[in-house]
């Protein structure tokens, strides 16, 4: 059940996102679309089969057994649930913001999350697109968290839902009102203010690092208020260091985490060398 509820939110989502995107881009393609979506979904099925063979819903389950055997913190407030329940999920959020940061920040996160930000151009599709070992590491450290909280499950499913369905949102390529975006962003992570995050530009990468409630970004010191120097319909997207998009298939994406330099992994502005080549930044 926790499962048809997930998928079912996050396919509402995709299609209104996808929808939109057709008829209001914000930035016209750089890349051959179909080819970037192949790969995109052909990640996702990987992922979801490593889900299935490793640790699938852990988190949820995790939840329930917590709950079962009075474990976490909530067991210890026992407060009522609409209380819990705000507390949990606004852990949960903080929680994915920290590792966020941290696969930014510590080089061997960094490989995997490459995998996402190799991107050239970014859509609803992108938010989809991560390195399988990276999504089993983030169902671990959820499933912490859970077990640490004491999560209801319903506040799990629901959390799970907003995350997967944010993830699509974010990396929309929509074309809205800036004054829309700016009354949205005192909240929640709008795509104009995650796109930023996606610049090839180091100050401006890393910036904007929430994936739902963008109150993260503002204490932790990492929100970025001002529109790109680019622009959003000019600004460099993806890794500096790869450029072209035949470098960028299925399997190179895949052997992306084991095939990038120590320089590369930990976001070095010097000279990078990927796969024998000196790229100059």
């Amino acid at each position: 059940m926790e499962a048809y509820w997930r998928f079912g939110i996050f396919l509402s989502v995709y299609l209104l996102a996808a929808l939109l995107e057709s008829f209001f881009p914000k930035r016209p393609p750089t890349q051959p679309r179909i080819g970037r979506w192949v790969i995109n979904f052909s990640l996702v099925g990987i992922n979801i089969l490593a889900q299935r063979f490793t640790l699938g819903a852990a988190a949820y389950l995790t939840a329930v057994y917590a709950q079962d055997h009075g474990w976490g913190l909530m067991s210890v407030l026992n407060l009522p649930f609409w209380a819990e329940a705000l507390i949990a999920f606004l852990i949960l959020d903080f929680a994915i913001y920290l590792q966020h940061v941290m696969s930014h920040a510590l080089p061997i996160f960094w490989r995997l999350h490459s995998v996402h930000h190799a991107d050239l151009d970014i859509d609803a599709s992108s938010g989809l697109r991560f390195h399988p070992i990276e999504i089993v590491i983030s169902i671990l450290y959820k499933s912490v968290i859970v077990a640490a909280l004491g999560a209801d499950p319903w506040v799990v499913i629901a959390f799970e839902a907003t995350l997967n369905g944010a993830a699509v949102f974010t990396h929309a390529n929509i074309s809205y009102p800036d004054k829309l975006d700016w009354i949205l962003r005192l909240l929640i992570c709008t795509p104009n203010m995650h796109r930023v995050h996606h610049s090839t530009a180091r100050d401006e990468m890393d910036t904007n690092f929430g994936f739902f409630l963008s109150i993260w970004d503002r204490i932790g010191g990492t929100y970025h208020h001002a529109p790109p120097r680019a622009g959003h319909e000019h600004m460099e997207l993806g890794l500096p260091y790869i450029r072209q998009q035949s470098r960028l298939g299925l399997m190179q994406l895949l052997w992306l985490p084991f095939r990038v330099t120590r320089q590369t992994a930990s976001l070095g502005l010097s000279p990078d060398v990927v796969d024998g080549e000196v790229k100059n930044q």
